[in-house]
């Protein structure tokens, strides 16, 4: 075991559902080995800008059902620099900070791993993001309360769909992976999915509206946000020029995702990796993500977590074809 005594805690990037009940985990594990915990607040910008407090088990009373973060998010275009991050550690040693534990997603890592090597900084990643993109984790924590919401939404578009006999496009979350779009498509029944990695799929539905069956009550079609604005406006103006008899509606689900309360597995999760993370510290290691992988915690280099895009697996495509039938 090292000798820290004392660490910071944030959240970075966008907020996920789940990441209140990581803060907790954290700060009652750090407790339970006699550590102090410094909340940070507004991600690396917090650092620099010293919005730091002292947290306690009272910090993190009743937080484990809230949606958002209670230490704030953001990004910090600062800290991408030199000069930030060299007035970050300025800030931490100023405050007996001897460690970081972030929680975040993409953008999150690689700042921290930029940071780690820089100043030879402990610091553990915890992945909170809804988009599930990171290499090194079955799920990130806000994934599954993410599609949980987006299904919830997805039943109630489809009662409006079949009593108008309408065609929805709805675009969910989720950036270039696609991840919520698929399996969201699978568990809301759609009629097809279509993700950046797939651009192939848009010639599948326009084969399955035209040579498909016609007493449908509804169809529902998911469309992943990728990096193009107004993915689903412009499939929906494809759609509605290509077969004009269908009555077709878009729906964006936006930010819906990104609130609300984590899941029960959402917060199993963050509680398991928070407490994992406070030991790995304490084991001495670095520069690295936290997951969990078929069921066993795990450890990524920061730098391996954001390497790559997680590849779609071809099922769950195939699927949503079978039981669009």
């Amino acid at each position: 075991m090292t000798q820290i005594k004392k660490i910071g805690l944030l959240t970075s990037g966008g907020d996920a559902p789940g990441m209140n009940a990581a803060i907790r985990a954290v700060v009652r594990a750090a407790i339970y080995y006699e550590l102090e915990v410094i909340g940070i607040r507004r991600g690396f910008e917090g650092i620099i800008n010293d919005d730091c407090f002292p947290m306690d088990r009272k910090s993190v009373s009743n937080i484990i059902q809230r949606g958002g973060t209670i230490l704030k998010s953001g990004r910090s275009e600062r800290f991408a620099t030199p000069v930030g991050r060299k007035l970050a550690f300025e800030q931490l040693k100023k405050n007996g900070i001897e460690a970081l534990i972030a929680i975040g997603g993409n953008g999150t890592f690689i700042a921290a791993d930029i940071f780690a090597k820089e100043y030879n900084f402990p610091i553990i990643g915890l992945p909170g993001t809804i988009d599930n993109d990171l290499i090194g984790t079955d799920f990130t924590i806000g994934y599954d309360t993410a599609i949980n919401t987006a299904i919830d939404a997805i039943d109630k578009i489809r009662d409006t769909a079949e009593s108008h006999a309408r065609l929805f496009i709805v675009e969910v979350m989720g950036r270039d992976s696609g991840l919520i779009a698929l399996r969201t498509g699978v568990g809301a029944g759609a009629e097809a999915v279509i993700i950046p990695d797939t651009s192939s799929n848009l010639d599948a539905l326009y084969h399955r509206l035209e040579f498909g069956r016609k007493d449908k009550s509804s169809r529902i079609v998911l469309v992943a946000e990728g990096e193009e604005p107004n993915a689903a406006f412009e499939i929906g103006r494809m759609v509605k020029e290509k077969f004009p008899n269908y009555d077709t509606r878009v729906s964006v689900l936006g930010h819906i995702q990104r609130g609300g309360k984590p899941t029960c597995m959402d917060r199993v999760l963050a509680s398991r990796l928070g407490v994992a993370a406070v030991e790995r510290l304490l084991e001495g290691k670095s520069g690295e993500m936290v997951g969990l992988v078929h069921g066993e915690i795990t450890y990524t280099p920061l730098e391996n977590a954001v390497k790559h895009h997680i590849t779609i697996n071809p099922n769950f495509l195939k699927i949503v074809e079978i039981l669009s039938l």
